[in-house]
């Protein structure tokens, strides 16, 4: 099993889970975090190792990258597993699942690389080297048949892990947070790169807007896979600004507001109905190069599975402290338009199928790998 970043270790995690409880003895190896690490998955490599943002930060890791991909390879052909899970992380898997489909392994691809996107031309290539697809958006589904591949739509696994969090008086609590005041969210990302870029604009961005509301409080749900020290060498002390570790689903919960970078924590703030500003920035030559590749008009997922605009985009120049504030102040103070965004975000929730994706998601792995397995 491969994941590359922290939200692929999150899904194969919750996959991984799923699977032992219907088979304890499944033998699972390869590239996860520490999520995939406490299901019982032997880590070969840690996603902190792999998160590279943009098409310039990956060229420069490229000798590491060839390094890592030669090793699992080698390692697959020791181990001879019975069935290869690629999850996501599209640049490394997809080859990987052309190498591995060669030497004879059987491939099933788990949360569907974003090809609708930005790589319809790679479609041909994922139908002739993967065997099956399980994808968590709807539209997916109609997209892989029409390319005639074997797919099958499990529903969105996020949505069984929303109710596990502490109820708002105690997280209000057990931070010291006022419970009678505003607060707003701080969401920089999972990846170094994205801290780096995006949460100097969010302190800024806070920082005015407080000048207007001086009640505000601002909460920082820190990625996981990331050190404190990331944050604190941006974050210098600043007032106001309490940095929170591991309940992040609490803070998009009971923000009134969320500033969040683009990627899955903008659809678990939309299934927590929480209104937010999705924020993304890379270097100039690496958004150059994603806007020609990119064909579709939104970036954020849940503007993507709602089909139009529903929560404001700020990216790359666009992402300044000025007009960041500008719309979280509107969405902190304006309640018609609150009302409106936490129903479209109520919609969005519904596309994305009930609740248990998880276990169909395990039970399509293990039909397929006994077809596989009887058939050797």
């Amino acid at each position: 099993m491969i994941a590359g970043e922290a939200s692929g270790d999150m899904h194969g995690a919750g996959l991984v889970k799923a699977l032992k409880m219907k088979n304890p003895n499944l033998n699972i190896f390869g590239i996860g975090g520490d999520n995939m690490a406490r299901e019982g998955v032997e880590l070969i490599y840690h996603t902190r190792d792999l998160s590279f943002l943009g098409f310039f930060e990956v060229i420069k890791h490229l000798p590491f990258i060839q390094k890592v991909f030669s090793h699992m390879i080698a390692r697959t052909k020791t181990q001879k597993p019975d069935l290869v899970i690629l999850i996501d992380y599209p640049g490394f898997n997809l080859r990987f699942a052309e190498k591995a489909k060669k030497l004879g392994f059987p491939i099933l691809y788990f949360i569907s690389p974003q090809v609708w996107a930005w790589g319809r031309n790679r479609v041909k290539k994922m139908a002739k080297y993967i065997d099956r697809i399980i994808v968590i958006f709807p539209f997916e589904a109609e997209f892989y048949r029409q390319h005639n591949m074997d797919v099958r739509f499990v529903g969105h696994p996020l949505k069984d892990s929303m109710n596990k969090i502490l109820p708002k008086t105690d997280f209000f609590n057990k931070f010291d947070l006022d419970i009678e005041k505003p607060v707003v969210g701080l969401l920089p990302g999972s990846r170094t790169q994205e801290v780096q870029k995006l949460f100097r604009l969010m302190i800024q961005s806070f920082q005015k807007m407080k000048k207007k509301i001086p009640e505000l409080q601002a909460v920082v749900g820190l990625a996981p896979s990331l050190p404190d020290s990331v944050y604190a060498k941006i974050l210098n002390h600043t007032d106001g600004i309490l940095l929170i570790r591991d309940h992040t689903p609490e803070v998009m919960a009971y923000s009134d507001a969320v500033m969040v970078a683009s990627g899955t924590a903008t659809l678990q703030t939309a299934l927590l109905g929480t209104p937010m500003v999705v924020l993304y920035k890379m270097t100039p030559i690496s958004y150059f190069i994603g806007r020609i590749l990119i064909k579709i008009k939104n970036i954020a997922i849940v503007n993507i599975v709602a089909g139009k605009t529903i929560v404001p985009e700020l990216i790359q120049n666009q992402a300044t402290p000025g007009k960041i504030e500008k719309e979280m102040f509107d969405l902190l103070t304006n309640n018609k338009r609150r009302v409106a965004m936490i129903k479209q975000l109520s919609e969005v929730s519904q596309k994305l199928g009930e609740k248990g994706a998880n276990n169909r998601a395990a039970d399509v792995v293990l039909e397929f790998l006994e077809k596989t397995t009887s058939e050797k």
